[in-house]
């Protein structure tokens, strides 16, 4: 996409170009905005907006999950020489790592405004609520991943530059939307209708509760980030979860169904989409799970997750080693779909790798650690190690649930290995005394691995990724080191955020970038507000 944000935020955007969005998901095409076209109407039912941005809702992250999880170390991307985002840097003059800010100013944009204002209209309360839903998501993303972003100036079509808002404004602004979202998911009076929202709601089919639920678990993340400051409040992001998901049954997962022709509704991730294909899994992971960090216990998750050599054993890539080092062809990783080199298209695939997977957006088991989290830090010991044995149990769960979506080839794990694991005292301890930092934060980053990138990374910074957790007085995640050599920008620091999207902003809001030192080579590197005291 090379128009650029600043003029897309000039224009408005019409259900003509919407309805197009999902169809040709990467199209480029600028859509004129007209008085009067009957091929084109300019204001369509309320509820057609819905679905395009749901689509989104689930996609972006994937998209750059393929660079924030090199930041976070999920994966890697071996060739002949190490890559900027492996060592924690960017690429100049690219918008890649910038797909959420375009969704979100664009996908989102002007459509998201004419929807809430259709819905307030017609007194569609529900539809307004998950409106306002999205909206919350869409800032809490942004300033989580790019620290100060335009707000208040933001979908206003009489400019053509932009002021940047602190990230506490934006902070603020997501709790305001969440408060007034919670109210309006509440409210059964005026339209409110399960069946009419129901039509284009491909997340929950209409059902009003569960983005309840949904907006509550949402705000509990985004509560749980102010950890570092004196204004946390552990029992509030308790209780917020306690008002979110009750199971499994509650995750919010998009279906990728794999009928288009140009893939668009094919999951990211998957073989025939081809975006993850030459990314391998690193030794980071793999030592969160293969009994290295905790024990000697090997996670019955490993082998169901993570793929393995095609000599049979599973093996991660060192970030610091150029292409696969010294390993041999069969002791290289295979590609996450299970295969050697790129194989693996048309096949049946692994986990979340799969074209047609259920993908997760936000899960039970991801609330159940930040429930553990914050009564951790609340000193109820007890109810955190309750939270956590729940999100490891639930996480097993998901994932046969998740190798069961598309025809996967792992197998199911057992009730014996699941009960075998969580029996295990180097994994759960009996007495909540034991129950450390480290155990919570890893396991939170096991399930949240290929999926929940955003969320990851913000653990990471929320802990200055190398935290020593004084209960087991190792890293809260233990193994993780930074890239031994950094981009050469980053003057030797760690990266704490990425550069707005190139094609708006280093483009045609530089005035709006200088002030705020966006234009520092280095600013990738400036902490966040969210995770200084």
């Amino acid at each position: 996409m090379r128009t650029s944000l600043s003029r897309t935020l000039a224009r408005t955007l019409r259900a003509g170009a919407l309805a197009a969005a999902l169809v040709g998901a990467s199209a480029c095409d600028d859509f004129l905005d007209v008085n009067s076209n009957p091929n084109g109407p300019e204001t369509v039912s309320a509820n057609l907006y819905l679905s395009p941005m749901l689509h989104w809702l689930g996609t972006s992250p994937a998209f750059d999950g393929r660079f924030v999880g090199r930041y976070t170390q999920q994966w890697t991307l071996p060739g002949t020489s190490l890559s900027t985002w492996d060592r924690m840097g960017y690429d100049p003059a690219s918008d890649n790592g910038a797909q959420q800010w375009r969704d979100v100013y664009w996908s989102f944009g002007q459509n998201l405004v004419d929807m809430n204002q259709l819905a307030t209209a017609e007194q569609r309360w529900d539809l307004l609520g998950v409106g306002l839903v999205l909206k919350a998501w869409g800032w809490l993303v942004l300033t989580d991943l790019h620290g100060e972003i335009i707000v208040r100036e933001a979908i206003d079509a009489s400019k053509f530059s932009f002021n940047y808002d602190t990230q506490d404004y934006a902070y603020t602004e997501v709790r305001t939307l969440l408060d007034s979202a919670i109210v309006l998911l509440n409210r059964t009076d005026g339209a409110v209708d399960a069946g009419y929202l129901g039509r284009t709601d491909v997340i929950y089919g209409g059902d009003r509760t569960k983005w309840l639920r949904f907006a509550h678990g949402l705000k509990a993340i985004t509560l749980n980030h102010y950890s570092n400051k004196a204004t946390y409040d552990p029992a509030t992001v308790i209780a917020e979860v306690d008002l979110a998901f009750t199971s499994n049954a509650d995750d919010a997962l998009l279906r990728y169904t794999g009928t288009q022709p140009g893939f668009e509704d094919y999951n990211f991730l998957g073989r025939t989409r081809n975006n993850l294909t030459n990314y391998r899994q690193t030794q980071f992971v793999l030592n969160l799970m293969n009994g290295t960090a905790f024990g000697g216990v090997v996670d019955p998750r490993m082998s169901r997750m993570l793929s393995p050599s095609p000599d049979g054993q599973y093996r991660g890539l060192d970030i610091n080693v150029v292409g696969f080092g010294a390993l041999t062809a069969a002791q290289q990783p295979n590609n996450f779909m299970g295969y050697a080199g790129t194989g693996g298209l048309a096949l049946p695939s692994r986990y979340l790798f799969a074209d047609k997977v259920r993908f997760p957006i936000m899960t039970y088991a991801q609330l159940q650690f930040v429930k553990a989290e914050a009564a951790y830090r609340s000193g109820n010991r007890a109810l955190a190690l309750t939270a956590y044995t729940n999100g490891i149990s639930s996480h097993i769960d998901f994932v046969n649930a998740r190798n069961a979506d598309d025809g996967q080839t792992p197998t199911q794990i057992t009730p014996a290995e699941k009960s075998a694991f969580l029996a295990n005292t180097a994994i759960v301890p009996t007495d909540p005394n034991l129950l450390s930092l480290t155990r919570i934060m890893s396991q939170k980053y096991i399930a949240q691995w290929a999926w929940g990138h955003n969320e990851i990374w913000m653990d990471l910074r929320r802990y200055h990724y190398t935290d020593i957790d004084p209960v087991s007085t190792v890293q809260v995640f233990p193994g993780f080191t930074p890239p031994t050599t950094l981009y050469p920008d980053n003057g030797g620091k760690i990266v704490q955020r990425i550069r707005p999207r190139y094609n708006s902003e280093y483009v045609w809001n530089r005035d709006g970038l200088n002030a705020i030192g966006g234009l520092a080579l280095d600013y990738h590197t400036v902490p966040l507000w969210i995770t200084q005291p």
